[in-house]
């Protein structure tokens, strides 16, 4: 009797590590894959040469990509993942790094952040910056949305004015269904995140951000209730947002 308790018990030991390894292989897997069929690397990333790597949950990044925001993104996308325990970021950029608040550098960012709306046709928005003033041409599908691509465009650090000479589509385009039920939650996560670190309005805001099924939850500190709500209409129209759940806790500065 004594004989046989022992031996179910070592063949339950044994079992439980060979499978074990089994399981942390499969997620590691998983993660690997996720990220190579997330929206943000189909859409944005495939054409660089990043490579993940996944052990455990502790994921390398590394290969290369043309820019800083390449850069950026693969971070972002690799830390909303399940099941991650680190992201280390080994990629190198090939192209120039423009200096911060250069016109290179803040074209780069008005059209990111443009990206990331999807009330706004980034791919219609032609941007060009001399002197830190933003010229917007293109198409915008109506008034409204010309407005509100002059009004993003602002929100750049470094941005000293916009002039926006974006022309209105003759026929306003038929609305279509979001994209929100095709894009992944981190994905979701990834470009909330960029956007918010993108606008200067937000930038300096303290926000976590979590995404389950498109419906982002904020938590965070916010200094008053209309950076509060500020956080929340940004957020809204990122692409891939079903809706905002924003607990940020509003904390007034205090002054002597």
């Amino acid at each position: 009797m004594y004989f046989s308790v022992l031996t179910v018990a070592t063949a339950a030991v044994v079992l439980a590590a060979t499978s074990t390894p089994v399981m942390s292989a499969e997620i590691d897997d998983r993660i690997e894959s996720s990220f190579t069929q997330s929206f943000i690397y189909k859409r944005y990333l495939k054409d660089e040469k990043i490579k993940i790597s996944s052990r455990e949950g502790a994921v390398i990044l590394s290969g290369s990509v043309s820019d800083e925001s390449g850069r950026l993104m693969a971070q972002n996308i690799a830390e909303a993942l399940p099941n991650i325990k680190s992201v280390e970021n080994q990629i190198e950029i090939t192209g120039e790094r423009p200096a911060e608040k250069s016109d290179i550098w803040i074209s780069m960012k008005v059209k990111g952040s443009l990206m990331y709306h999807r009330n706004v046709n980034a791919m219609k928005t032609e941007v060009s910056v001399k002197d830190g003033i933003v010229t917007l041409k293109g198409e915008a599908a109506s008034q409204a949305q010309k407005e509100l691509t002059a009004e993003y465009a602002k929100d750049i650090n470094g941005v000293k004015e916009v002039k926006n000479e974006m022309t209105t589509a003759a026929a306003p385009e038929p609305e279509t269904q979001t994209m929100a039920e095709k894009i992944d939650d981190a994905s979701v996560t990834a470009q909330v995140k960029m956007a918010l670190l993108t606008h200067r309005s937000t930038s300096s805001i303290t926000t976590k951000i979590a995404t389950k099924d498109g419906d982002v939850t904020l938590t965070g500190i916010a200094k008053n209730d209309a950076e509060k709500s500020l956080v929340t209409k940004l957020v809204a129209g990122i692409q891939g947002v079903v809706s905002v759940n924003n607990l940020m806790t509003v904390e007034e500065v205090k002054t002597n």
